[in-house]
């Protein structure tokens, strides 16, 4: 629930008078990453710059919109994992969807290694790939594609690297409320990291990146020291008693993911949300 002194002139009312035409959600795509540590699997958290035009000084999971070049033959070509007929179907997407299934994750991927400096991929020899954060070669190659998402895939291709498919899976599909001006349509996923998992943040994005259980998350949001919104958290709680991080991407893709659509509501104390 959000206060109402703490959201837009006019916000709450909006709620009583849902636009007729609402603004059609962009397409876009997170990725939850995941990593093993000595209290059990940890998620990676990363804090919105205070002037971000989307929840801004927020927690959340790297991601962004889908673009253009996310389903590029020339990507396609750099990706080791299901094929896109399969993961069409996984995310309940017809095989010519505009943007195809394939590229949501890649462009969760894309995004990852924009805000995070960890790319996960294997080299030539099947090494996985090293992060930014030490790694002259990988560190240039955060810089690229930070000029130019279209960059993405001759960036694979300067590194000789192939993004680990197997590593990954589908959990989560959210779609902003009707009510809200900016929309987006977002698929999440889930990949373990492996390695050196050391972070490279994008400053003029993010201000820190914490790696933290899903419980420790989830304490830390409810002391008020972990700022995060809705489908972040809820996402977490989801991820929470599981012993590894193969286990959680193991039980995600026994799931069924359907779409969720929140309704803003408005309570005594100021708005929140209700899913089915």
């Amino acid at each position: 629930m959000i206060p109402f002194d703490r959201l837009p002139p006019g916000f709450a009312e909006s709620i009583d008078n849902p636009p007729a035409d609402p603004v059609h959600p962009r397409p876009a795509a997170t990725v939850v990453l995941l990593r093993d540590g000595d209290d059990g699997p940890e998620v990676l958290l990363l804090r919105r710059v205070r002037s971000s035009g989307f929840v801004p000084g927020a927690y959340v999971f790297p991601g962004g919109r889908v673009d253009a070049d996310d389903s590029s033959a020339a990507l396609l070509a750099r990706w080791h994992g299901p094929d896109p007929a399969t993961v069409a179907e996984r995310m309940g997407l017809d095989a010519d969807a505009s943007p195809p299934a394939m590229a949501y994750v890649l462009a969760s991927l894309r995004e990852a290694f924009e805000e995070t400096g960890l790319l996960l991929a294997r080299d030539a020899d099947g090494v996985s790939v090293a992060s930014a954060a030490n790694d002259e070669v990988m560190a240039a190659a955060q810089g690229r594609l930070l000029t130019d998402d279209d960059l993405f895939a001759p960036v694979l291709e300067q590194l000789d690297a192939t993004l680990r498919g197997d590593a990954v899976a589908y959990i989560a599909h959210w779609i902003t409320p009707v009510v809200e001006p900016r929309r987006y349509d977002t698929r999440f996923f889930a990949a373990a990291v492996e390695g050196d998992s050391e972070v490279a943040i994008n400053p003029a994005e993010m201000t820190d990146a914490v790696w933290l259980t899903p419980e420790r998350a989830l304490e830390r949001h409810r002391e008020g020291t972990l700022p995060m919104v809705f489908p972040t958290v809820h996402t977490i709680e989801g991820l929470a008693g599981f012993d590894s991080a193969a286990g959680i991407i193991a039980e995600y893709r026994r799931r069924d993911v359907p779409p969720i659509l929140p309704r803003l509501v408005r309570t005594e104390l100021g708005v929140g949300l209700e899913i089915d």
